[in-house]
């Protein structure tokens, strides 16, 4: 995984993982304790992300569970990062503890695809796209607009300054091309932000044409999170809250959806194209 740790975010995701083991295996938590010799109460903090389980603990849970050995070994050396300090800290105040998961997971994720059908994701703002989004917003104070941007352009940082940086598929309506944030400027800086971005081999940016009508995921914005050596996560934001879909049938669902949507979307180079054309038509 890439080096940028968040204990809190990584000891949900081994939860989340011994969690599904245990229910596909069948079985309670008595027994999972029984079996390594603890409560059930600290099988249930580990399931929930509250404690770090040691290696030993995450190997005899999961040898109870009947997984196999490489899973076994994935997951324990998943607990070896545990003294990582999170690189969120100088946020933690400003960050809802619903989104500061998420934003934890992104620091671990190899992949990310985001389905964004109204505003520009924010691994993709520029700052003063991200300012207009975010003054005025019922849920963020107007005195934290700025930490809260500041956030967002760390955040992007996954995109350049890590090894291996954070690759990113952004499916995005085309409306929200055309939808203005902030003034002329902002836009026509924004736009050609874009284009810069899908010159980096990691980043690809695709415009789902209007026209295409009805598709599957007319619900709305989704995000699934794909780890090196973690189960997929799919994350769905809603004002003040989010759900995270943890089931593996229900997130291989919202990868279907999103290849789905992606042989819809314009081809990298016709995206471009459509890009280039809302930026012409601003200068």
């Amino acid at each position: 995984m890439a080096e940028r740790g968040d204990p809190s975010a990584l000891r949900w995701l081994i939860g989340v993982e011994l969690h599904n083991y245990r229910k596909r295996a069948g079985h309670t938590l008595a027994a999972a304790a029984r079996a390594l010799g603890c409560s059930a109460g600290l099988v249930s903090h580990f399931e929930k992300g509250l404690y770090f389980p040691q290696p030993e603990q995450i190997a005899g849970l999961l040898s109870f569970y009947g997984a196999p050995t490489w899973d076994v070994e994935r997951l324990s050396s998943l607990s070896g990062r545990a003294e990582q300090r999170t690189w969120l800290a100088p946020w933690n105040d400003i960050i809802p503890d619903w989104l500061k998961t998420f934003v934890g997971l992104e620091g671990l994720a190899s992949h990310e695809v985001i389905y964004a059908p109204l505003v520009l994701p924010a691994l993709v703002q520029t700052e003063g796209y991200s300012i207009g989004a975010t003054a005025g917003s019922a849920r963020v104070r107007p005195d934290q607009v700025e930490r809260a941007v500041s956030l967002r352009m760390e955040r992007q940082r996954r995109l350049f300054n890590d090894t291996p940086p954070l690759r990113l598929t952004a499916i995005i309506e085309e409306s929200v091309l055309d939808r203005p944030i902030g003034n002329v400027d902002t836009m026509r800086r924004q736009l050609r932000h874009l284009v810069e971005l899908v010159e980096r081999d990691t980043v690809e940016i695709l415009v789902l044409p209007t026209a295409v009508g009805r598709h599957d995921s007319l619900e709305g914005m989704f995000t699934v999170l794909q780890f090196a050596q973690a189960q997929s996560i799919g994350y769905i934001e809603y004002p003040d809250g989010a759900i995270y879909v943890q089931d593996q049938d229900q997130v291989a669902a919202y990868t279907r959806t999103a290849e789905s949507l992606r042989s819809a979307a314009l081809s990298q180079r016709e995206s471009v194209d459509a890009i280039n054309a809302r930026l012409a038509s601003l200068t």
